[in-house]
């Protein structure tokens, strides 16, 4: 019982905007799939939104959504958040989200690597320019700060051709999904177009294991603690600190933590993710100090396993016990 009290009270203690023991800014925001899903995030104190997942406008309907409806569901959550950061995620189809409005794609061996999410997307013109002018018409007139941002991108090419279109649009925000490993090691040549990275954590892992997450025989790959994905977020929030902007990470990882101490040491500038997780996240970093973060993170990309990191990450952050993690 004592335990359980102690861990209650640390967890009230931390309350206010997201930040290290010493003052570090790092915003903690919800990962939403639309209106519905707001409650939760403004319950458990989001400062914004770091993942409006559009797709689900999109999901089991025999057409796609008119530009009215878009742009209601749009503007409710960018008024939810007055002065906050709104990231929107583009549609994301393609693999396990496939449209049915839309003609069904040749036969995909492995659909994890065909065409999804910006490929698809570039397909169908019609279908990004009704998304982006929704966005652009539901952002006018609010006062949050709108930022879209394109997953599944490789290639420079890539950035710079969605950049292009939201300019084209009237969306001044343009960001990109760190979700492939060639877009992390490349980060340097993407940030030039794009002004914001937020890291995909789940699909970056994918990848960079070569570990379908459809694939229940190789799910123990499935783990961002892995130091070859630590080194590709790495890697990508390198390369935007130095260009001076933004890198958040908006996969299932963020709402590890032990892992979100670690995210911030390596240059992470924001974290998204399910709002459960946001008291805990944000107690975790109030327990500890910038530099003992970066330590947590050195030590987990000197391990050799997932296992290691985190041992090796855990045991430099000793505000953990109080939380009874």
């Amino acid at each position: 019982r004592r335990a359980v009290e102690a861990r209650r009270a640390a967890l009230s203690a931390a309350d206010g905007p997201g930040a290290t023991a010493d003052g570090h800014p790092v915003p903690l925001l919800a990962n939403i799939g639309g209106p519905r899903d707001l409650p939760g995030a403004l319950e458990h104190g989001a400062e914004g939104v770091g993942l409006y997942r559009t797709e689900f406008l999109f999901l089991d309907r025999a057409s796609a959504p008119s530009a009215n409806e878009q742009e209601e569901a749009y503007r409710a959550v960018f008024e939810a958040f007055p002065r906050g950061r709104v990231v929107v995620r583009t549609l994301d189809s393609g693999a396990d989200k496939p449209l049915a409005f839309l003609p069904p794609p040749e036969e995909e061996p492995n659909p994890a690597l065909g065409e999804r999410g910006l490929r698809m997307f570039r397909r169908y013109p019609e279908i990004m320019a009704a998304q982006l002018g929704a966005l652009a018409a539901a952002a006018a007139g609010t006062s949050a700060k709108v930022q879209v941002m394109a997953p599944m991108v490789a290639t420079a090419e890539e950035a710079e051709w969605f950049a292009e279109a939201c300019r084209t649009a009237g969306l001044d925000s343009a960001g990109i999904m760190i979700e492939v490993p060639s877009a992390a090691l490349r980060a340097t040549d993407l940030i030039r177009a794009a002004d914001f990275f937020s890291i995909g954590t789940n699909d970056l892992t994918q990848y960079a294991l070569a570990a379908d997450r459809q694939v229940s025989a190789v799910a123990g790959l499935q783990d961002p603690w892995h130091p070859a994905v630590l080194d590709l977020i790495a890697m990508a929030a390198s390369a935007a600190t130095e260009a001076g902007k933004g890198c958040g990470v908006c996969g299932e990882a963020a709402a590890d933590p032990v892992l979100a101490c670690v995210l911030v040491g390596m240059g992470v500038t924001s974290l998204s993710m399910g709002a459960p997780a946001l008291p805990w996240v944000r107690a975790a970093l109030a327990r500890h100090t910038l530099g003992e973060c970066r330590s947590a993170a050195a030590a987990a990309r000197s391990a050799t396993s997932a296992r290691d990191a985190k041992a090796a990450a855990r045991a430099v952050l000793p505000g953990l016990e109080d939380l009874g993690l």
